[in-house]
């Protein structure tokens, strides 16, 4: 006879030999019983109980078994408690057992997991406070993650193959067309010239050749008008009106006394004469701009703490919006035709919904020094291998910052490797998504620079862009600069693709044009004051551009 027995409480277990080759496992519960059980082993191998006042329970097939995998002790099979000397309890290995059981198994000699075989003792067993544990089978639902994180990268570099893939193509077009008109041309030229050809010697006429093409390009601008804004000065940004054919510069009010404040002057670029002035601000205009979308919405930013929205049709403001701050740049979102950024004087940017007119529903933060926003430029999203990203470029008087412009219009900031303090102004050129970085002279220059910026950018670990920028060209100007002159990048009137830029000089009351692909200086445009602002600008398929100083506009022509 066999006894097993335990002080602390009663349980039984029998295992009997089936006719079939594999066992089958019974399991009894414990009713009401108060007393030891023994066990009689017959000679047949049977197993029977002496004394079982409580009926068996069904054999468990294993559906059941897995059914109850996260109930029952893997020792005893019956289920496990909260409470008592069977509750829950885990070995170090993980695995579960009833306390009674696992602490009756390690007293004994085996020392081991009943069911890893890792080595444990009686002080690794941790009573755990659970009423039923089971395990949720999320397999399938991280594999289903990882495949849909994979697929979206996939996606993404396919939608920037194909950008890259149609900027190629656009290029080589460009090329090719560019390329099939100089054909033209010099075939043209040679027809022309026939005969003066070949009377000269087969030297002169390749060097004749080779001087055919380059004096076709020969255009400069050249002086046209000065035409007087303001006799008392103070004039001080300027902006150009497409829909309008105008000029539009900012000034103090002719008649201060009766009507104090600033404003505008139109200038027709028609006739090039000055029009009517409009009012608009208590204190000095900082930035003007006019919207793509109404193309006769001009947005201004004064340093009396306000933006607001002029519509030049009915020569009236038609929205304020009071940042309770001087306001020192502004600009249009290019991708969102119905948002505004105004740039303060503690570096923070404003964001204005038209269709809000109480106030901003955005403020984005200065990342390094709060020093004001002198610049305020938008970039917008474009199939471009080098950068596609759409986002302002705020600019202050120590650093830049690009704001991505996001999904669901929010924006991430990105700060720009520049050279720290010095900036003095801030221009970027959306087709070549290029920008312009002015800076003063400082102890490690003597000359005021401005440097040509390319827009650039990586992919991060979790495959999120970081907007960075690297410099092409410095173009350097004169040892003076207490202004804050603003320059300007824009493409050559050649229409060949090519940028030029131009950058105000005070030392030599000047605006002095360079080669952005070369970095030569072409031209130097006199004046009688320092330059304070350039705007190139169309006329009737002209090219023209406009110097305001304190006091005038001087406009030139391409020809």
């Amino acid at each position: 006879m066999l006894t097993f027995s335990d002080s602390s409480a009663e349980y039984e277990e029998v295992v009997a030999q089936a006719e079939e080759p594999g066992p089958v496992i019974l399991g009894e519960q414990q009713e009401g019983i108060s007393a030891e059980q023994e066990v009689t082993c017959t000679g047949g191998g049977e197993t029977l109980p002496k004394e079982s006042p409580q009926k068996s329970s069904p054999l468990l097939t294993s559906a059941s078994v897995d059914e109850e995998e996260g109930n029952t002790c893997s020792i005893c099979l019956e289920q496990w408690t909260n409470a008592g000397d069977h509750r829950l309890s885990a070995l170090r290995c993980g695995h579960l057992f009833g306390y009674r059981c696992i602490s009756k198994w390690l007293k004994g000699q085996a020392r081991k997991c009943p069911q890893c075989n890792k080595k444990a003792k009686h002080s690794d067993i941790v009573v755990l406070y659970a009423r039923a544990l089971r395990a949720l089978d999320t397999s399938e639902q991280e594999r289903m993650k990882s495949s849909l994180l994979k697929e979206q990268m996939l996606r993404k570099q396919a939608e920037l193959e194909s950008a890259q893939c149609r900027l190629r193509l656009q290029v080589l077009t460009h090329e090719c067309t560019k390329l099939h008109n100089r054909v033209l041309d010099l075939k043209k030229l040679i027809l022309q010239h026939q005969d003066q050809i070949l009377q000269q010697p087969m030297g002169s006429q390749a060097r004749f050749l080779s001087c055919l093409l380059p004096s076709q390009s020969q255009h400069k601008y050249q002086f046209q008008k000065t035409i007087t804004v303001s006799q008392t000065g103070n004039c001080r940004i300027m902006a150009y009106c497409d829909a309008l054919t105008c000029l539009v510069v900012s000034q103090p009010s002719p008649q201060a006394s009766f009507l104090p404040g600033f404003g505008v002057k139109m200038l027709s670029t028609a006739n090039m004469k000055s029009s009517q002035y409009i009012p608009m601000h208590g204190k000095q205009i900082r930035g003007l701009a006019f919207s793509s979308r109404s193309k006769s919405l001009l947005l201004s930013a004064s340093l009396d703490n306000t933006v607001k929205l002029t519509s030049l049709e009915t020569n009236t403001v038609v929205q304020t919006y009071n940042a309770g701050r001087p306001v020192w740049s502004c600009c249009w979102c290019l991708d969102e035709n119905n948002y505004i950024y105004a740039g303060l004087a503690n570096g923070s940017i404003l964001v204005y919904d038209l269709r809000n007119t109480s106030c901003h529903i955005q403020e984005l933060v200065p990342q390094k020094a709060r020093c004001p926003l002198v610049s305020l430029s938008y970039i917008p999203r474009a199939a471009s291998a080098a950068f596609p990203y759409g986002g302002v470029l705020a600019g202050t008087l120590e650093n830049a910052s690009f704001w991505e412009l996001k999904v669901g219009f929010s924006h991430w900031p990105h700060v720009l490797p520049l050279e720290p303090g010095g900036c003095i102004d801030f221009q970027t050129e959306s087709t070549t998504r290029h920008c312009l970085v002015t800076y003063r002279p400082d102890k490690n220059h003597n000359t005021t620079r401005s440097m040509l910026m390319e827009m650039s950018y990586r992919l991060d670990d979790a495959g999120e862009p970081v907007c960075s920028c690297h410099p092409v060209q410095t173009f350097l100007g004169g040892p003076t600069c207490k202004l804050l002159t603003k320059s300007a990048i824009f493409q050559s009137p050649e229409n060949d693709g090519s940028v030029l830029v131009c950058t105000g000089d005070e030392a030599s009351n000047s605006a002095l044009l360079w080669d952005a692909g070369s970095g030569l200086l072409l031209q130097d445009l006199q004046a009688d004051q320092p330059v304070l602002d350039i705007c190139p600008f169309e006329v009737n398929h002209n090219n023209y551009l406009a110097t305001l100083t304190e006091k005038m506009v001087h406009i030139y022509k391409w020809e």
